[in-house]
């Protein structure tokens, strides 16, 4: 039956479409999904910023793709990864340290950045877009840090997971 929650429709192109399941029907079904690292502001814009940093070096030496190509790379990737690797772990104890993590990594690029510029590899303009999403970063990856800190020491994250 088409109008069953639960089952497959067929759409006009004939593919199958989803719908979503009645909860009354599915104990198992909720309404509401798990708070996940995917849903901190802080992770996506470091996924914004390690998108923008693989563009922009695109544009370097080739001779720097194992120099400063992969170190800056390597620090835009840390950024968004440890906020994931932190939100991961049981306490808020490992949490602070991963934030911190973050944070030596955006440090990490924002110096790599400005010798990318003094290099001549990039234009000071197009690193602009790059130093803004490091400034609101800064920002972010402190106050959550600082948030967290204020939480209860040792208390699990996601409530408990016994």
């Amino acid at each position: 039956m088409a109008g069953d929650p639960g089952k497959a429709v067929a759409s006009r192109s004939g593919k199958p479409e989803a719908v979503a399941l009645d909860p009354k029907l599915s104990p198992r079904v909720s309404s509401r999904r798990a708070f996940g690292y995917r849903d901190l502001l802080v992770w996506k814009k470091g996924m914004l910023l390690a998108r923008h940093i693989y563009e922009l070096t695109q544009r370097f030496p080739a001779e720097e793709k194992f120099g400063l190509v992969s170190q800056m790379r390597r620090a835009a990737v840390s950024i968004p990864s440890n906020v994931a690797e932190g939100h991961a772990r049981r306490t808020a104890r490992e949490f602070v340290q991963f934030l911190s993590h973050a944070e030596g990594s955006l440090a990490e690029l924002d110096t790599q950045l400005g010798l990318s510029v003094e290099l001549g590899y990039c234009e000071k303009g197009i690193a602009r877009a790059a130093w803004d999403l490091v400034v609101e970063l800064e920002k972010m990856l402190a106050s959550l840090r600082n948030s967290v800190e204020a939480r209860q020491e040792h208390r699990p994250l996601g409530g408990s997971r016994e």
